[in-house]
């Protein structure tokens, strides 16, 4: 019974996005697409155990989510061309062919659709991660915390805004491409992030991970694609060691290096090569080069300095900014990062930003001055709403009172 359970959790991370994905492009019912795909794992959980698992699980859960999206239809009276459509599906057990490539150019044409700009960027991260990822609307509810409830009705919403406002369901090319591939890999970016903070959902950050891979595939001449997939395997090799037995946050310099997953650090190295010089790309290079360091000292922050000033011409936000200035200040004495983190809050966008007050607190640590560094970490502690993160800038401060 666990071997099949487990047989059926497996072909459905990569198999319910792809039926999902194919129904909707054939039927043009999003809800039916995934009723179908959720019934589909439903059978394969009571039949499997009893039958075996098939030799192909992702065509047998494809050909019965098939069945009973033609049995629906056929109740409804459906035009034949959809029944005529749907026939056609490729059955479980042939060799690949152009009809798979189609049916993963689906799950692109979705994954476009889920982050078209008419919809708001929250319903964008929701939809991708329920109908791409297959998340069940109750984690999604508890990522946004919302009533699972709530989130039902948004995700309806977001479907819905998507059949009036007739958005299509397709890639858009050439020049509609170029624009609105950075909102699909902002999607994707709020999903890794959403998964890789302090008191994150991991989870999230691994699907980040999994559909930015899909995307890669597919898209292997964009290169912020692979910008984004490097950056995301340079931070999450990191994981493992981001707490301790206590569950407590630690910093990059107490974090046991050995333990980093340096297969995902040579992966992340080896896709810079195509990742030109964007956004995403810039920030993998940080990456990099915190996550190649032998050791925390060895960090060349002069190198990620550099990176940081051509960041900055790309997207000058305050946040961006506020980087540049702890790495400059890092890299080229206190001083010099105090004077930039000054520029950064010029016109008060960092006002209260616990992130901000905890840079002036370490740089001003750096220059000297432990209890006024010490006093501003209280401060930070003070505005984050993340435990984790609390307790780690008040241990930051009670190391430098005593």
């Amino acid at each position: 019974m666990t071997d099949a359970a487990d047989a059926v959790a497996g072909a459905g991370v990569e198999a319910y996005p792809r039926i999902v994905a194919t129904l909707i492009r054939v039927t043009g019912d999003w809800t039916l697409a995934e009723d179908c795909a959720q019934e589909a794992l439903a059978a394969a959980l009571e039949r499997w155990p009893r039958d075996g698992v098939p030799a192909n699980p992702g065509g047998w859960l494809m050909t019965t989510a098939r069945n009973r999206a033609l049995d629906v239809l056929r109740r409804a009276s459906v035009e034949r061309r959809k029944l005529r459509d749907l026939a056609l599906l490729a059955d479980p057990e042939p060799a690949p062919t152009e009809a798979e490539e189609d049916v993963v150019d689906d799950r692109l044409r979705l994954i476009f659709t889920c982050c078209h700009p008419a919809l708001a960027l929250e319903a964008r991260v929701a939809l991708t991660l329920r109908t791409v990822a297959g998340v069940p609307t109750a984690d999604i509810a508890r990522a946004f915390l919302v009533t699972e409830s709530t989130m039902t009705r948004r995700l309806t919403r977001a479907k819905t805004r998507i059949a009036t406002a007739g958005i299509p369901y397709r890639v858009p090319a050439g020049p509609a491409l170029v624009e609105r591939l950075p909102g699909v890999l902002a999607v994707l970016y709020l999903l890794f992030t959403r998964g890789y903070d302090a008191d994150g959902e991991p989870a999230f950050a691994s699907e980040a991970i999994r559909l930015a891979r899909l995307l890669d595939r597919l898209m292997p001449a964009q290169p912020e694609v692979a910008g984004l997939l490097a950056l995301f395997l340079l931070h999450d090799s990191r994981r493992a060691t981001r707490r301790d037995a206590d569950g407590n946050l630690l910093t990059l310099a107490e974090q046991d290096r050995s333990r980093w997953d340096h297969a995902a650090i040579a992966e992340g190295r080896s896709l810079l090569a195509r990742a030109g010089h964007g956004p995403y790309a810039l920030q993998a290079r940080i990456a990099a080069c915190h996550a190649t360091a032998p050791t925390a000292g060895a960090t060349d922050w002069a190198a990620i300095a550099h990176w940081y000033d051509e960041l900055v011409h790309l997207r000058p936000t305050p946040v961006i900014r506020l980087n540049r200035a702890v790495a400059h200040g890092f890299a080229y004495g206190p001083t010099a990062g105090l004077a930039l983190l000054a520029e950064a809050r010029a016109g008060g966008a960092l006002d209260g930003y616990p992130p901000a007050l905890a840079a002036e607190a370490e740089l001003t640590a750096r220059r000297g001055d432990p209890a006024g560094a010490a006093a501003l970490f209280r401060a930070a502690a003070d505005g984050v709403r993340s435990e984790p993160e609390r307790r780690a800038l008040l241990r930051r401060a009670a190391e430098l009172a005593r």
